[in-house]
C-alpha cells in the first residue's frame, strides 16, 4: 500500500520514465506469479494497482482484482487496501461520490480490525485507518464540505502523531490550513500553515517553498503587502533551486496578482509571462489557461490589443478541456475588454457566450448537488445503522463480561471473607450500578424525545415544500430542495448524539431559516449571535431551538402581514447558557385567538416534547433548566413581539 495518495494539495509530481515504470511493474507481475499463498497474491495486486498513477482505468481493473481476490479468501487487511486503490482511482476519474463510498468501506474493516486488542499498536494497521480518514477529507474538501473535511483531517492527524510520522504530519496541517483559507479564516489558516513549516524546516524537506508561498498567500489576504513579498522572494529561491516548475508557475502568478493590485502593470507582466512560459515546458493545459486568463484580463484593464489573443487562447484551451469555469472567466473578461474599448457588438457577442457558460455550470451544479447530497445522505444513513449495530454487539459483550467478573469477584469473596463484608462490598456495587442504569436511562430518554422530534420536524419541512412547489415553480423548487436536502442531512448527522456543539445547532437553525425564507418569499430577516466566551465544544440537544424558531415564524411573522425580524442569541449568564428567540411578530395572546377562531385544531406536539427534554436535562444534570415565553410591549402597552428565553445548565459536547 502506498502512502500519502490522499495528499494532492502538496503532491509533489514527477514524470518517471516509462521504462522505469515497465520495470516496476514486471517485477511485480513476476513475483505475483511466483507468490505461493493467498495473502502474498493479494498484497501485490494492490500494489500493481497502485503502480498505475497516470492510468486510472488500469489501477481500478487491478484494484478490483484484488478486492475480489482478498473477499474470497478473508483478508481483511489486502480487502482494506484495495478499497483505498479504488476510491484514489475514482478520484482520478472525478468519481468523487464513488470514492467516498470506497474509502469509508476500508475505513470501515481497519476500524474493525483495530477493534482487536492485539492489534491496537500494529503501526501498519494505523497508517491504513489514517489513509482512509485523509482520502475521505480530501473529497470533502472537493466538494467544498469543509466542517467534515476538518473533522477527518484531525483524525488523520491524530493517528499519525501518535506513531511519530512527522513527515505526513506537516502535509496535513497543510491541507488543514488549505481548507481554512478557502473558508476565508486566514488566522486559523496561518497557524496550522506555519506548523507544517516547523515541520518541514526541521526534516529539511523539499516541500517546504510551497508552505512559504502558502502563508505569503494569507499575509496577501490579509493586505499585508510587505511581508507577503518578503515570503514570496525567500520561497522562489528554494523553488528554482529545487527546479520546482509548477511551484513556480503558481508563485510567478501570486506574485502577478501581487504587483497587478499595487498598478504596477509592468512587473505584473513579467510575472505572469514566466508562469506562462514555464507551464508551457510542462505541457499542463490547465495551467497554462490559467496563465493565459491572467494575462488577458492584465491587458484589458490597460485597454491594451493583447487581451483579445490571451483570453482567446485561454478560452479555447479550457474548452478543450473541459474547464467551464476557466471559459466563463475568459468569456466575461473578453466582454468587459470590447465593453471598455466602445465595440459593443463584439461585447454583446461574448457577454452571451459568458451567459450561456454560466448557465450551464449552474445547471450542472444543481443537479450535482442533488445527487451528491441524495448518495451521502443514504451512504451516511447506511454507516450510522451500522455504527449502531455494532455499538450493541459491543455492549452486550461488556455486560456479559463484566457479570461474569462480578460473580467471580463475589464467590471469592464469599469463601475468604465473612458474610457481613460480603453484604457490604455488595451493596456498595449494586447502588453504583443502580446510578448507572438510573444516569444511563436519563440519557436514552432524552434521545429518544429528540428522534420524536424528527418526524415531527420532517413533516412540516415536507408540508412546506408541497406548498412550495405549488406557489414557485420548478427552478425555485430546486434550490429549495437542495437546502432542504442538506437540512436533512445535518438532521441524520444530529440524531447519533444527545449533544452536539452550539456551532452545529447554529449551522442547523441557520439552514432551517433560509428555508424559510424561501417558502415565504424573504417575509422576515433574522440574525444569529452567539457570546465570544461560549466555547467551541460547549453542547446543547439537537433541534432544542428549531420548534420555539418555528413558532415566530408560522404563529408571529406570518399572520402580521408585513415583514418582520426573527433573532435568536446564545449567550452565558453565570453557569446558565441563556439561549433567546425574539420575534416582532403578533404576540402570544393574538396568535391563541387566531387559533380559536382557526377551523382546524393543531396540538404542538413539539413544544410539550420540548419541555419533557427540559425535564430529562434536570435530571441528568441536576441543575435547573426552564423556558420563559412572553410578549414584549413598547412603552404604551402595545404588544410588539414575543421573547423566548431558555435557561440551561451548561454542558459540554465531548462529555
Amino acid at each position: 500500500m502506498k502512502l500519502l495518495k490522499w495528499l494532492p494539495v502538496l503532491m509533489v509530481f514527477v514524470c518517471w520514465p516509462a521504462l522505469s515504470q515497465n520495470k516496476v511493474l514486471d517485477s511485480l507481475n513476476n513475483q505475483f506469479n511466483k507468490a505461493t499463498t493467498a495473502k502474498e497474491k493479494a498484497g501485490l495486486l494492490n500494489l500493481i494497482a497502485g503502480e498505475y498513477e497516470s492510468d486510472p482505468a488500469s489501477m481500478m481493473q487491478f484494484a478490483k482484482k484484488g478486492l475480489a481476490f482478498a473477499q474470497k479468501n478473508k483478508l481483511k487487511e489486502q480487502e482494506a487496501d484495495a478499497w483505498l486503490n479504488i476510491g484514489n482511482a475514482n478520484v482520478l476519474l472525478s468519481k468523487y461520490t464513488d470514492a467516498l463510498k470506497s474509502f469509508t468501506r476500508s475505513q470501515d474493516i481497519y476500524e474493525g480490525i483495530l477493534k482487536v486488542p492485539a492489534n491496537k499498536k500494529n503501526k501498519e494497521m494505523i497508517v491504513g485507518l489514517a489513509n482512509a480518514y485523509g482520502s475521505i477529507g480530501v473529497v470533502c474538501s472537493e466538494q467544498n464540505n469543509y466542517p467534515k473535511a476538518l473533522e477527518y483531517y484531525f483524525k488523520a492527524l491524530k493517528l499519525y502523531t501518535g506513531i511519530n510520522s512527522e513527515h505526513v504530519v506537516a502535509f496535513i496541517n497543510n491541507n488543514i490550513g488549505i481548507v481554512y483559507e478557502s473558508q476565508k479564516e486566514y488566522d486559523k489558516a496561518l497557524q496550522y500553515f506555519n506548523k507544517a513549516l516547523i515541520i518541514q524546516e526541521k526534516l529539511g524537506d523539499e516541500t517546504t517553498a510551497v508552505t512559504v508561498t502558502n502563508i505569503g498567500n494569507i499575509y496577501f489576504h490579509k493586505n499585508n503587502e510587505a511581508k507577503a513579498l518578503e515570503l514570496y522572494k525567500e520561497a522562489e529561491k528554494q523553488l528554482i533551486a529545487f527546479n520546482n516548475k509548477r511551484g513556480l508557475t503558481n508563485l510567478y502568478n501570486n506574485l502577478g496578482d501581487f504587483y497587478k493590485r499595487q498598478n504596477n502593470f509592468a512587473d505584473a507582466e513579467r510575472y505572469y509571462l514566466d508562469a506562462l512560459n514555464i507551464i508551457r515546458s510542462t505541457g499542463e493545459k490547465f495551467g497554462e489557461s490559467v496563465s493565459l486568463l491572467n494575462l488577458g484580463v492584465l491587458y484589458g484593464q490597460q485597454k491594451k490589443r493583447q487581451a483579445v489573443e490571451y483570453l482567446t487562447q485561454s478560452s479555447n484551451l479550457a474548452k478543450e478541456i473541459g474547464v467551464l469555469k476557466q471559459v466563463e472567466q475568459s468569456e466575461k473578461a473578453l466582454s468587459e475588454y470590447y465593453e471598455n474599448i466602445g465595440n459593443t457588438t463584439e461585447a454583446l457577442e461574448h457577454y452571451k457566450k459568458y451567459t450561456d457558460v454560466k448557465d450551464e455550470i449552474v445547471n450542472g451544479e444543481n443537479v450535482k448537488n442533488l445527487i451528491r447530497e441524495e448518495i451521502n445522505y443514504e451512504f451516511e444513513r447506511k454507516a450510522s445503522l451500522q455504527k449502531l449495530e455494532d455499538e450493541k454487539k459491543q455492549a452486550l459483550y461488556t455486560e456479559e463480561s463484566k457479570r461474569h467478573k462480578q460473580q467471580m469477584l463475589f464467590l471469592g469473596i464469599f469463601v475468604l471473607l465473612i458474610f457481613g463484608i460480603t453484604f457490604s462490598l455488595f451493596s456498595r456495587l449494586q447502588l453504583k450500578k443502580r446510578l448507572t442504569l438510573q444516569r444511563d436511562l436519563a440519557e436514552y430518554e432524552q434521545k429518544a424525545l429528540h428522534l420524536q422530534m424528527n418526524p415531527h420536524f420532517v413533516f412540516n419541512c415536507l408540508g412546506s415544500i408541497s406548498s412550495f412547489i405549488v406557489q414557485n415553480g420548478t427552478d425555485s423548487a430546486i434550490k429549495y430542495l437542495s437546502k432542504f436536502s442538506k437540512l436533512m442531512r445535518l438532521t441524520l448527522e444530529y440524531s447519533k448524539e444527545s449533544l452536539i456543539p452550539i456551532d452545529r445547532e447554529i449551522e442547523g437553525l441557520q439552514n432551517y431559516l433560509e428555508l424559510e425564507q424561501l417558502r415565504f418569499n424573504r417575509v422576515f430577516e433574522f440574525s444569529i449571535t452567539k457570546d465570544p466566551n461560549i466555547e467551541d465544544d460547549m453542547g446543547i440537544p439537537p433541534l432544542l431551538l428549531q420548534p420555539f424558531v418555528e413558532n415566530a415564524i408560522i404563529h408571529g411573522i406570518v399572520p402580521k402581514k408585513e415583514n418582520g425580524t426573527i433573532s435568536v442569541d446564545f449567550s452565558l449568564d453565570g453557569e446558565k447558557l441563556v439561549c433567546t428567540v425574539t420575534d416582532d411578530g403578533i404576540g402570544i395572546d393574538q396568535s391563541r385567538k387566531n387559533k380559536e377562531k382557526s377551523v382546524t385544531v393543531h396540538k404542538s406536539m413539539a413544544l410539550e416534547i420540548t419541555r419533557k427534554r427540559l425535564e430529562v436535562i434536570q435530571a441528568v444534570t441536576s441543575k435547573t433548566a426552564q423556558v420563559e415565553i412572553k410578549e414584549i410591549k413598547d412603552t404604551q402597552g402595545r404588544v410588539t413581539g414575543t421573547r423566548i428565553v431558555l435557561n440551561l445548565p451548561i454542558q459540554y459536547a465531548t462529555n
